[in-house]
């Protein structure tokens, strides 16, 4: 099963970040979205990022551009219909990516791969909404994509061996390594780093300080960013969200912290609301 047409679905932070390492890979990737707007400025992001090597030194220009020719933006879902591997990067709404799934089982060729960057939302429930289950798996990025270096890998308890080889074949073209992990809520990463955060929100009920807690990580877990920076960046709704779909399947253990509950019912996301566990300047 030979990968040499990729479609991202989604050109926002996760999409761009995939249809860029894609295409360094020197795959010939199609990046979409629902709107024009959403296209160009992840394309942009791109630019910018390229940008950056070019700047370091360790890319040149002529790189940069070959690299952007070999992406191309739409918001037209049928030029799906030649992809080798397509990655849906959609919002974590199960049932969005299951309309999505349904529209690629009609548009796709059927020996196309269908994978799914969610962070937490079952594989196998993610399949069944498709004619053939055996062709859809989860693989899912870490943020920021460029520059994480491990990639989760989650074949549902249908999918066909030669899906999850070609997949580990293509995670290791881009440069990436694989952690296969079972398809239950939060796979391994989400897992244990939704776990972290969650205690981490109780040691601030606590009375400890957000900064103390975070240095602590830090300084003595060796963790380069603290759980609370981490839960800032992602945003607190995103990491509930989460929190929630893991509650489901593992109970109490993962019951989201009351003071996360309040930060998302008062607007207090993090950096995209300009306050959560820090206050962030306005742009």
């Amino acid at each position: 099963m030979a990968i040499s047409k990729v479609f991202v679905i989604g050109a926002g932070t996760m999409g761009n970040g995939i249809a860029q390492v894609s295409a360094q890979a020197g795959y010939s990737v199609t990046m979409s979205d629902i709107k024009d707007e959403f296209v160009k400025k992840g394309m942009d992001t791109i630019s910018k990022s390229l940008d950056r090597g070019v700047k370091k030194g360790t890319m040149q220009e002529s790189e940069k551009a070959a690299i952007l020719a070999r992406i191309k933006g739409t918001i037209d879902m049928k030029d799906a219909k030649d992809a080798d591997l397509v990655i849906e990067a959609a919002p974590e709404i199960l049932e969005l990516k299951k309309s999505i799934f349904k529209q690629l089982d009609e548009i796709c060729k059927p020996d196309a791969i269908l994978a799914t960057n969610t962070s937490s939302l079952p594989i196998g429930e993610i399949a069944n909404s498709i004619k053939n289950p055996g062709r859809v798996i989860g693989i899912h990025f870490m943020n920021p994509v460029p520059v994480m270096k491990g990639v989760e890998i989650i074949p549902g308890r249908k999918t066909s061996e030669a899906t999850l080889v070609a997949s580990k074949e293509y995670i290791k073209k881009i440069g990436k390594e694989s952690c296969e992990a079972r398809d239950y809520a939060g796979f391994i990463v989400s897992r244990l780093v939704d776990a972290l955060m969650n205690e981490a929100f109780y040691c601030v009920m606590d009375g400890n300080k957000p900064e103390e807690v975070d240095k602590a990580v830090k300084f003595c877990l060796n963790h380069p960013m603290g759980p609370l920076e981490l839960c800032d960046l992602a945003g607190a709704d995103v990491v509930m969200h989460g929190l929630e779909t893991m509650y489901k399947e593992f109970g109490e253990r993962l019951m989201p912290a009351p003071l996360l509950k309040n930060m998302v019912r008062s607007g207090d996301l993090g950096r995209k609301t300009n306050r959560g566990f820090y206050n962030y300047p306005q742009k």
